[in-house]
């Protein structure tokens, strides 16, 4: 009896590893067009959406791995890499439809490019007035609150740059080149926006002085300083190297606390930084930055907010996305 039961195990066995290595043709369609594109053959069912990739791109050198996405439905969601041909239900010759997410940057390129060009922008309206405003301008006393105001928009972008390099992990390696143009167009033409005018040589300070001033730059401070506790909390609750996503919660930093009300306090703290710095300056293009700032950081925090309650059934559900309270 002892005999039979080992043999019948050994061939359950077997028949599941067969079962495993189960060898797939996948056929590789155009997403929008239809037309044939591959036919991958060195596949099996435990064969990842990566290694489908890594295949295609075997045939297509021009489309590296980034550049690749697929679908099982031509109008359905991309699939994930770790996905694999057996957890998605396909048969042994799957239809995957193919697109082409264009040329792509590695997102640590692109931040350093959008940071990189608020920051030289704004120095050369502050250290080169008279090329902006004319020579005279250069001999104009200056308030200190634009002297204030340089070292915390500097100071702002200098802390993106070494966050990019330093503390960032990024979930996904790269983004389409086009988008490149976009957010520099709108980091870049902002920061000459509000540079103009606060080294403008007509430039009136704020009409309650020191404690206006004094009040917007403590704001402005404790608003960076809750957005740098915010990122290395998040960089801790991902392993290097991984795309391991876990419930963010409080740590031992209290300026973390704020996870507890809202799903993404790095734009909590990221919009208070930017309403201190308006009402330090008090200066309209700084107030019109940051309510665009805000309307997309919102938009981002309310799909995050929505990922997290779908991926994570034990979510806490007092949480809002980036107001406590209220949104």
């Amino acid at each position: 009896m002892a005999i039979t039961s080992v043999l019948q195990d050994v061939k359950k066995r077997k028949e599941a590893l067969s079962q495993e290595n189960v060898k797939y043709k996948v056929v590789v369609l155009h997403a929008k067009s239809g037309k044939s594109l591959a036919k991958l053959s060195n596949l099996t069912s435990n064969s990842t959406i990566l290694d489908v990739k890594r295949e295609y791109h075997k045939q297509f050198p021009k489309y590296y791995l980034s550049r690749q996405a697929f679908k099982v439905d031509p109008k359905g969601k991309l699939l994930k890499e770790n996905e694999t041909l057996k957890s998605l239900g396909l048969s042994k010759s799957p239809t995957l439809y193919f697109k082409d997410l264009g040329p792509q940057l590695g997102w640590t390129t692109v931040f350093l490019t959008e940071y990189t060009g608020p920051l030289l922008i704004y120095l050369i309206f502050y250290t080169r007035p008279a090329i902006i405003y004319g020579v005279a301008a250069a001999s104009e006393p200056r308030a200190s609150v634009v002297n204030i105001a340089c070292a915390c928009f500097s100071f702002h972008y200098i802390k993106r740059l070494l966050e990019t390099i330093f503390v960032h992990r990024f979930s996904n390696a790269t983004m389409p080149v086009r988008n490149i143009f976009k957010n520099s167009s709108y980091y870049w033409g902002f920061a000459a926006f509000i540079a103009y005018y606060i080294n403008h040589p007509l430039y009136t300070v704020p009409a309650y002085g020191d404690i206006q001033i004094y009040g917007g730059l403590a704001g402005f401070l404790f608003g960076e300083l809750g957005n740098f506790s915010i990122h290395m909390a998040l960089r801790n609750l991902r392993p290097p190297g991984t795309k391991e996503r876990r419930i963010p919660v409080p740590t031992s930093d209290p300026m973390t606390s704020l996870f507890s009300l809202v799903s993404c306090p790095n734009y909590t703290y990221e919009a208070i930084s930017w309403i201190s710095f308006s009402i330090m300056t008090q200066c309209l293009p700084a107030a019109l930055f940051t309510t665009c700032g805000f309307y997309q950081m919102a938009v981002w925090a309310l799909g995050k907010h929505r990922n997290y309650k779908k991926e994570f059934k034990d979510y806490p559900r007092k949480r809002k996305s980036i107001i406590p309270f209220l949104l």
